[in-house]
């Protein structure tokens, strides 16, 4: 982990390298111009299926390409490696290809890596089948045309096709990584550490923990349509928040994602800096496992206190939010009752109603579940993932002992936190969830829908059941009627609230701090667009 200066990158070397890049790579560029940018935490890997991880995601997303993607400015989606597409039956979509696409190695990209990309995404170590849901087969047509069966109508297909990107079928085979590497192991597959794909930029070093590098692709088609100036991208990740700060206040950074709210105001004052902020459609909560009949550590033995709804809904009413916004946050968070955020399909004001705070309705619901001096368990949070997340935990373990639970509080970095969640090894546990579709479906599907098949439940960690749950997300999933799916689900948001599936915290706000020369165009899922950064 950086805890100096003296790791960073120089300055020459770099330069050196990126004027070299623009000299035979972008001829038409006035100057050519590295990107130096940092967060709290590194990328878990670079094989575009084994994670779901936002930060990942998006760097992803500067290597390889999808068919289609959010344009940043309107948010619709747009043709990438798709130059067109239409709806043959209501279960079936051709995709039309770009031609001419090459991957960074010059190899031609077909039909055949958009099919085994598609169909790796499906495999049984894929973390991210929620995106594929509802697909059936996906059908190479000719060298340029794919077409996607569906198993029955899907409104939000071409949202799931954003965060589905492209890989070379003959290097992953070449390279033993036909399957994605499993999260929930250690043995690593060569796509963990290595890439080739088709998108602006490629891997030219990545050291886990300490810096990812990556270069310009010469072969990239997109070159000609897009702003970008940025030849090499230098990412570092640093988990202490004061180093972060004052990397980028001494220049060494040219951007930072997630500046602490105790280094905004001075970053906001400098003269040669500019901060600018939205709101995340991510919403960070509170999971608990609810199925295990004894939970490991507990003072509880015998059955495990995380069944009953009263406590749960104990657990929920001693956090005093307000506290925690104002003190812990700085303001910095839209308190929240419901699992997603406003910009997503299915939220309303009704189903966003917390919960008040009180610990007298807290203590009496222990009483009433059996627990009137409270317990002991087991509460793991990241360190390194969310805006003060260790912070926020730290606060909440304060609330709970005040009613008495007490909270054994673990916390750890990403890179392992994650897989720990997993392979279900947690009691109490944070977690932020991003929605890339935009649709309520992918919170549901992934968080309260029982652990299935085809993503359901894939983030279902505490392994919440409800067949009345389960009715609503199989039934949205094909709801092609709008004003009855917006329905489902708000009613299975409501539902994930009466019965304290989650303790919901609040959305995250989201400052990026960077110096007044770079411009970047703010994204709601907090991530950077590759393609329109300029450093002037």
């Amino acid at each position: 982990m950086m805890n100096s200066m003296s790791r960073f990158p120089s300055q020459a070397k770099p330069l050196m390298i990126s004027l070299a890049l623009a000299a035979c790579l972008a001829p038409g560029l006035a100057q050519a111009k590295p990107f130096k940018w940092s967060s709290a935490s590194d990328i878990p890997t670079l094989d575009i299926h084994s994670q779901n991880n936002a930060l990942g995601n998006g760097v992803h997303a500067a290597i390889f390409d999808s068919l289609v993607y959010y344009n940043s400015n309107t948010f619709k989606v747009e043709g990438k490696l798709a130059t067109s597409w239409k709806e043959i039956s209501g279960t079936q979509y051709r995709f039309n290809l770009r031609k001419g696409v090459k991957f960074s190695d010059g190899s031609p990209l077909t039909a055949d890596d958009v099919v085994f990309s598609l169909d790796r995404a499906r495999a049984k170590t894929s973390n991210f089948t929620v995106y594929t849901q509802g697909f059936s087969r996906i059908v190479k047509v000719d060298a340029n045309t794919v077409d996607i069966i569906l198993s029955g109508p899907n409104p939000v297909m071409l949202n799931q096709l954003t965060e589905l990107r492209i890989m070379s079928k003959a290097w992953a085979e070449k390279n033993k990584s036909v399957e994605p590497k499993d999260i929930k192991v250690k043995e690593e597959n060569f796509a963990h550490r290595n890439a080739l794909g088709s998108g602006a930029y490629m891997v030219k070093e990545w050291q886990p923990d300490q810096k990812l590098v990556l270069v310009k692709n010469p072969n990239w088609w997109g070159w000609s349509e897009v702003p970008s100036n940025v030849t090499e991208i230098i990412y570092t990740p640093i988990k202490n928040e004061a180093t972060r700060a004052a990397a980028l206040l001494s220049g060494e950074l040219d951007f930072v994602l997630d500046p602490s709210p105790q280094d905004l105001g001075r970053m906001r004052n400098n003269a040669n800096l500019k901060v600018v902020d939205g709101i995340e459609n991510r919403t960070i909560f509170l999971g608990m496992d609810q199925l295990r009949d004894e939970l490991p550590g507990s003072s509880v033995k015998g059955k495990n206190p995380l069944k009953d709804v009263k406590v749960r809904k104990a657990l929920y009413q001693a956090i005093d939010i307000d506290t925690i916004q104002r003190v812990t946050m700085r303001g910095l968070a839209q308190t929240t009752g419901a699992l997603v955020a406003p910009q997503v399909n299915g939220w309303t004001k009704a189903v966003d109603t917390r919960f008040p705070y009180s610990q007298d309705a807290s203590k009496k619901l222990l009483a009433e579940a059996g627990y009137p001096n409270g317990f002991e368990v087991d509460f793991a949070c990241p360190n390194n993932r969310y805006i003060n997340d260790e912070e926020i935990c730290q606060a909440i373990t304060a609330m709970w002992a005040k009613v008495g639970i007490k909270a054994k509080l673990r916390t750890m970095p990403l890179v392992t936190y994650f897989p720990m969640i997993q392979r279900y090894e947690a009691s109490i546990y944070m977690l932020g969830w991003g929605v890339p579709t935009f649709d309520g479906l992918y919170s549901l599907q992934s968080l309260v829908r029982t652990v299935g098949t085809g993503g359901d439940g894939n983030y279902n960690v505490g392994r919440y059941s409800n067949t009345r749950m389960d009715y609503i997300v199989d039934r949205v999933k094909t709801e092609t009627d709008l004003q009855v799916r917006n329905r489902l689900l708000t009613e299975g948001l409501q539902l994930q609230n009466d019965t304290v599936a989650h303790i919901p915290l609040h959305n995250q706000v989201i400052p990026w701090a960077m110096k007044k020369n770079v411009d970047v165009v703010h994204r709601p899922d907090n991530r950077l667009d590759w393609s329109q950064i300029k450093v002037n």
